[in-house]
């Protein structure tokens, strides 16, 4: 199966690092996040990667070349204009199978063949990774009926969201609605497909996960990454 890792965005949240360094070479622990990546690929034998870069591209070519080095086989799509988060689907050949899509920057210990597996049982277009994350109201809400009257008042709730962990399955056909040579994210595919009424499975994973976009949640991989190395390269 072919992986499709995304790595072409510039980072502004964790400015100034990027500025120099694309987010996918940011290190964690003695190796770049990307790394962590292509190891725990190669443990699934998803050895079949494409990386799509664009901002500092060359760098991330440098440092990883073909993949050899790691026992995977990596392909790059240049992005010369920012295509988004899916876009550069378009620019990729041979996508005539199912295939994985992610972001090349999260720390994770999802286990890719237990998605897939879910995936080729759901008969879906397309199956995202998700997680629960719960959200702090600093404020009392209120409801109210039609009347302006409070029927409810909840002090400072604690809500919880299904996410996405930035991991999705795709199956060939959704190239078709992806537009070419257009910036197209993710969000806007979601909203298409459910428009087209087309069936978008969820995979609802309890894995560690964490996205390294801002400094915050980059410390906390970094911490975690040290403190249990085996848990997300599974070494003796």
């Amino acid at each position: 199966m072919k992986v499709i890792i995304l790595a072409g965005g510039k980072g502004r949240r964790l400015y100034p690092y990027t500025v120099v360094l694309p987010k996918p070479l940011m290190p964690i622990g003695d190796f770049p996040i990307l790394e962590v990546i292509l190891r725990q690929l190669k443990k699934c034998n998803l050895v079949d990667i494409t990386l799509a870069v664009g901002h500092l591209g060359n760098l991330i070519q440098t440092y990883f070349g073909d993949g050899s080095k790691w026992g995977v086989n990596i392909e790059y799509s240049f992005e010369e204009e920012p295509l988004g988060t899916v876009g550069p689907l378009t620019c990729l050949n041979n996508l005539d199978q199912t295939f994985m899509v992610m972001n090349g920057d999260l720390l994770t210990t999802l286990n890719y063949l237990d998605l897939v597996e879910y995936h080729k049982k759901q008969n879906a277009i397309a199956t995202v990774a998700s997680q629960k994350r719960w959200v702090d109201v600093d404020f009392g809400v209120i409801q109210k009926d039609k009347d302006e009257s409070m029927v409810k008042y909840i002090e400072k709730p604690r809500l919880s969201y299904l996410v996405s962990m930035g991991i999705y399955v795709f199956e060939p056909e959704i190239i078709d609605f992806i537009p070419r040579g257009e910036k197209f994210d993710f969000p806007d595919l979601m909203q298409l497909l459910l428009q087209k009424e087309k069936k978008v499975g969820i995979y609802e994973s309890f894995d560690f996960w964490l996205d390294i976009g801002r400094p915050d949640d980059y410390q906390k991989a970094v911490e975690e990454f040290e403190k249990n190395r085996n848990k997300f390269l599974n070494e003796e």
